[in-house]
């Protein structure tokens, strides 16, 4: 493909499967886009047997990639990083068209997507063992292998990230993949298999099945799959985990968030504000450590709220197409009607409407789209069903505290663990407090920043496992022990020797 992707041409989109472009059993899905309803492309509803073929394929490619010396392999990855780097534009382009997200983000976000290839590239080179003697005159030495055909369920909020980081770890340490991104988002990752066979990766190494529930309950449960990384919904995390576990197959399950954002009243409130309507409506507030519930000292709070109301509505909805927008569409019909129904409830709860909750005036090509206004909900409660269940909508609620121990009781009144934010300039409260707090990603005066070095993931509801980092490259690596005798004699047991253990 070139580098320049023709949003204005429907594609019809084959499964990428043993380094080709297959037809698949399956019917035909339509990807639409959620600002505007047009037809983008169309994908193959993967069968059972399309996501066996895909297995199959990788599972016949892993002896010889998992052989290749791990220089050779980061010298593909490298080459795969050049080629998404060469085509950022027309991706973004694509990105933005089939996710709703503004451009003006999608072109951020693309700017760092092969970083995560390049890192993991170098650090794979870095990847040694331990040899150590041990009592008994015994060598003992550990080795690392990659565990076979992996499987990665990708959402459709960051189609190409969340990939990436996965992709990039798996790779590297030897496996091949069969991936199955989200039904709303299936076209950028059948690209990336493409492009990883122009860079020279080999037939197999990265296969994609696009598809729904089906598609992804095949590839869970296919017996060639060794390893699970999934990036969801807390429901469909645990039917994975149950899949898994039937079979003992390791696995990453970054879920659902419900983050607090932490403000003291030592920030600086101008600055804190600015970082809760990034963290609050980035993405339309579809990322899962999008700050969705805002905790702020009583004695700032009626300033807070003010300047917070009036950034929001300083912020331009429309089309994602558009580099002044702020703020596109949600994903579908169903986020736009749950968001909505979240707005209803907490109006009903009496809980204090500041900006938003009405269905916005927009131009008639928008029509068909799924907008929701950014909405700011005041004097939520722990009760309320805002302040504890997810929206993954541009929906959020600030409650007040009292002092540091309330602030936590309140951020820590949650089933998810996964991301976090404190503002504060008091250095030593600020690492306090991010001690406390219960989070596997813990923000200190920003938020949503992201690396390759920066280890990711929760824990509870949140689910288990790390992207980024060593943490991921190991995640996808079996470590052994290998033990070695030096002494020349044998100790025979039932001939009166004494050594055991």
């Amino acid at each position: 493909m070139s580098a320049s992707v023709p949003l204005t041409d429907i594609r019809d989109f084959k499964l990428h499967i043993a380094g080709e472009w297959q037809t698949g059993t399956g019917e035909r899905r339509q990807v639409r886009s959620p600002a505007t309803g047009t037809l983008i492309a169309t994908v193959t509803e993967a069968t059972d047997h399309d996501v066996a073929a895909a297995c199959d394929a990788a599972a016949a490619a892993f002896p010889a990639w998992a052989a290749t010396d791990t220089a050779e392999r980061a010298r593909l990855l490298r080459g795969l990083a050049r080629i998404i780097a060469e085509r950022m534009d027309g991706l973004a382009e694509l990105e933005s068209a089939v996710t709703g997200r503004p451009i003006r983000e999608m072109r951020a976000q693309m700017g760092r997507i092969p970083e995560w290839l390049d890192y993991f590239a170098g650090i794979i080179l870095g990847l040694e063992g331990e040899a150590n003697r041990v009592k008994g005159g015994f060598l003992t030495y550990t080795q690392y292998r990659p565990y076979g055909v992996c499987a990665l369920l990708t959402p459709w909020n960051h189609p190409v990230l969340i990939l990436v980081k996965k992709l990039a770890a798996a790779l590297a340490a030897g496996n091949t993949l069969v991936i199955k991104p989200s039904e709303l988002a299936p076209v950028s990752p059948l690209l990336i298999a493409q492009w990883a066979r122009e860079a020279g990766l080999p037939a197999g190494a990265v296969n994609v099945v696009t598809g729904g529930a089906t598609a992804g309950a095949a590839l869970v449960n296919n017996p060639q799959v060794a390893r699970i990384d999934l990036t969801g919904g807390t429901t469909t995390g645990k039917r994975v985990a149950a899949a898994a576990a039937e079979r003992l197959v390791p696995c990453t399950l970054e879920l659902g968030g419900k983050t607090p954002v932490v403000i003291f009243a030592d920030s600086q409130l101008d600055e804190a504000v600015a970082g809760a309507l990034f963290s609050a409506f980035v993405a339309a507030g579809q990322t899962c450590v999008s700050g969705s519930r805002f905790l702020v000292e009583d004695s700032i709070y009626p300033q807070f709220i003010a300047k917070l109301t009036e950034r929001v509505k300083r912020l331009k909805i429309g089309d994602p197409a558009l580099p002044d927008t702020d703020i596109g569409p949600v994903i579908s019909a169903a986020s736009r009607d749950r968001c909505f129904a979240f707005i209803a409830e907490t109006k009903a709860d009496g809980a204090r409407l500041l900006v938003g909750g009405e269905r916005p005036a927009l131009s008639s090509n928008l029509s068909d789209g799924f907008f929701v206004p950014p909405t700011v909900f005041a004097d939520v409660t722990p009760k309320m069903r805002l302040f504890r269940d997810e929206v993954f909508g541009p929906v959020v609620s600030v409650t007040p505290f009292r002092d540091e121990e309330h602030a936590l009781a309140l951020a820590n009144d949650s089933d998810f663990a996964l991301g976090a934010a404190i503002w504060s300039r008091d250095i030593i409260r600020a690492h306090r407090v991010a001690g406390k707090i219960r989070a596997g990603v813990t923000w200190i005066n920003d938020h949503h920043k992201n690396d390759p070095r920066s280890i990711w993931g929760g824990y509870d509801m949140s689910g288990y496992g790390k992207e980024n980092g060593w943490d991921a490259l190991k995640s996808y690596l079996t470590k052994s022990s290998v033990v070695v005798r030096t002494e020349a004699q044998f100790s025979d047991w039932f001939a009166g020797g004494h050594r055991y253990g």
